[in-house]
């Protein structure tokens, strides 16, 4: 026993908690840590690694203080999300057995970078199991008996998905492990080297003997290396203090330090240009990458004279301010392009939505709406993204109206086909009987079976077009065959019935000829003769058989009845006499009377069980209708009979009252 309808929808609520919900399933992988963005150039001077010459002005400390942070993890991040932005839009249009394959090969390749990537999978992945649990649980509870519970059958892809995720899970564990492990180790020896300074930086006596070792160590500070990103700005601050503290124990000469600051100023001079020429860039976004390569570069070259050192910045904070409002007007722009095409996707998918499949009854109509829908997901393609939040519920949700109607025009073509197999059977079967029939000699008879077969032909609905002429065809070639063949029969008996018509019209006539004073048995000796003939005659032409027909009963009739009536006044003449013979003797009279009575209410009795038979009468054949032709002449004979006693009975009565 099902559940009732009207507790469909709070029965689905009971058991929707088994579906595994998305925010349960981010908990399968542990959220990446993210670093801060890496701030804009604009507005900020970036930090100088050390000097390139071993002199330092005690005014360049400040220089140091004012430089920002280096770059970190979330730069890389970004470069990343752009390069896997592509292959992450295919995932949604995917199946869950090329999801796995694709997971499996990141796995196998151990691609532990692919964090996002791999998120992303698990996202499209669930919206496919997800649907596919809704239509178990839908499914189950339009079957369910009350009180039972839900469990979803065992997905063997879903488990295999799992087991790749925790594997995934593991291996991104352990690359962070190492990865984190890597920076404290380079932070730990960027740590002893600035140890290293600072003790020789306070063997201020014996610095010169340790410029060489200084060189090297710088050397080998400067050489790539990442560290944790909360220690970059501290670690570097560190190192220029310390190396400004060691070259300014040194007491290098002017020309020594002038000579480095002018390289130093040629360096930056260079990146200010290639800063300005990244303005005029096309691609903005790798413009902006570039930009940060430069402000890289700009961090690790030393500090240059003072009087130079605040308008260069200017000139190189001008350009960078160039390149980060187009990066910035370029976001906002898409931004903008995003929110049109999120409501250009959302009235595409209100309109496709708003298609009434039920309200489809032919294939021309949905091969109509087809094309409609077709024309749909090209404008649909022409589209761009829209925000990341809502792109993919939106294609979710176009994809389903679209899959949604695919599916109903299947079910409706294959039940219209079957439809028009069974009506093509029914069919093949009137042409089989059709052909049976086309041969036959009893016109009549079978003239009346294949009109039933056209009648019946006609309540059969249509066929498939490829066998529509086909078949029409090959019925109507056995019909038309039959009714040539009687065509030709009738057109040869045509002439027969016009000769039967001219014999029939001849007794007509002969039968009017009969004297009107003819004796009783001339009469009757006439009418035999000529009855015969018109029996011995036969068929005549279908449109005049009635009307013939009924000139030959009603002169048969006429000459009934004026020998009727000249029998009823011989009768009532002979009455006449008898009863003047009768004068006189009243017991003869009065039994007389009585006999006259008595025949009389027989004569009613016989009237009225007459009438009763013929309201009992309904026949339409030939046969028939002689038949009650003869039992009305039979019905007006005895209405005449009564009518003649009646008279009779007067006559007595007005006898005796003389």
């Amino acid at each position: 026993m099902r559940p009732a309808a009207s507790n469909h929808e709070n029965y689905l609520t009971r058991i929707k908690p088994q579906f595994i919900s998305m925010n349960e399933l981010e908990k399968a992988i542990p959220a990446e840590e993210t670093a801060t963005p890496r701030p804009s150039a604009e507005g900020q001077e970036p930090q100088a690694a050390e000097a390139a010459a071993p002199v330092v002005t005690e005014s360049e400390e400040a220089s140091a203080e004012a430089a920002p942070a280096v770059a970190d993890e979330s730069a890389e991040s970004a470069q990343t999300d752009d390069a896997q932005a592509e292959e992450q839009q295919n995932y949604f249009s995917m199946s869950k057995e090329e999801l796995v394959a694709v997971l499996k090969d990141i796995v196998e390749n151990r691609k532990a970078d692919h964090h996002k990537n791999v998120a992303v999978l698990k996202q499209a992945f669930y919206v496919l199991r997800n649907a596919e649990l809704e239509a178990e649980c839908e499914k189950f509870a339009a079957e369910a008996t009350p009180g039972e519970s839900f469990t979803s059958a065992p997905d063997p892809v879903e488990i295999e998905f799992k087991d790749l995720l925790g594997a995934f899970k593991e291996m991104r564990a352990a690359y962070l492990a190492e990865e984190e492990e890597r920076r404290q180790n380079n932070l730990a020896r960027k740590n002893e080297i600035i140890d290293r300074l600072k003790a020789i930086a306070a063997d201020i006596d014996n610095v010169n003997v340790h410029i060489n070792e200084v060189r090297e160590l710088q050397e080998e500070f400067k050489k790539p290396a990442d560290v944790p990103p909360t220690a970059v700005t501290d670690l570097w601050k560190t190192y220029q203090l310390i190396v400004e503290q060691i070259y300014d124990c040194l007491k290098m000469n002017k020309e020594l330090r002038e000579l480095d600051f002018k390289k130093n100023l040629e360096i930056k001079q260079s990146l200010v240009e290639q800063a300005r020429m990244l303005a005029d860039e096309a691609d903005v976004i790798n413009a902006f990458k570039k930009l940060q390569a430069l402000h890289d570069l700009w961090r690790a070259t030393g500090p240059v004279a003072k009087e130079y050192r605040e308008e260069i910045w200017a000139q190189f904070k001008e350009a960078s301010t160039l390149v980060n409002k187009r990066h910035q007007d370029f976001f906002e722009a898409r931004k903008q392009e995003e929110q049109a095409n999120e409501e250009a996707k959302t009235r595409l998918c209100e309109e496709i939505e708003a298609i009434n499949i039920d309200e489809i009854k032919t294939f021309g109509e949905f091969e109509k709406v087809t094309e409609s829908i077709k024309n749909m997901q090209a404008r649909w393609k022409e589209l761009g993204f829209a925000s990341r939040k809502v792109n993919n519920a939106l294609y979710t949700r176009f994809r389903k109206a679209c899959d949604d109607f695919f599916t109903r025009k299947a079910e409706f073509f294959t039940k219209t086909k079957e439809e028009l197999a069974s009506n093509l059977e029914k069919k093949i079967k009137l042409c089989e009987r059709a052909e049976a029939l086309k041969d036959s000699t009893d016109f009549k008879a079978t003239a009346e079976q294949i009109i039933a077969l056209q009648a019946e032909w006609k309540t059969i609905g249509s066929v498939a077009r490829r066998h529509s002429d086909s078949i029409w065809q090959r019925f109507m070639a056995a019909c038309n065959h039959f009714f040539d063949a009687r065509k030709k029969d009738m057109a040869g008996r045509r002439q027969e019935e016009n000769e039967n018509l001219a014999a029939k019209r001849l007794v007509i006539e002969a039968l009017k000829a009969i004297p009107s004073d003819a004796s009783r048995s001339e009469v009757i000796e006439a009418l035999k003769e000529q009855q015969a003939r018109w029996n011995a005659i036969g068929h005549v032409p279908f449109k005049v058989k009635d009307k013939l027909y009924d000139e030959y009963r009603s002169t048969l009739n006429a000459i009934r009845e004026n020998f009727d009536l000249r029998e009823s006044r011989a009768r009532m003449n002979n009455f006449e006499k008898r009863l003047e013979s009768m004068s006189g003797d009243g017991r003869q009279i009065n039994s007389e009377r009585q006999r006259l009575v008595r025949a009389l209410e027989q004569k009613r009795g016989e009237l009225k069980t007459f009438e009763n038979n013929l309201g009992f009468f309904n026949i339409k054949s030939k046969e028939g209708n002689n038949m009650l032709r003869e039992m009305e002449r039979r019905t007006q004979r005895i209405k005449d009979e009564i009518k003649e006693l009646e008279q009779k009975i007067k006559l007595f009565d007005e006898k005796t009252a003389k």
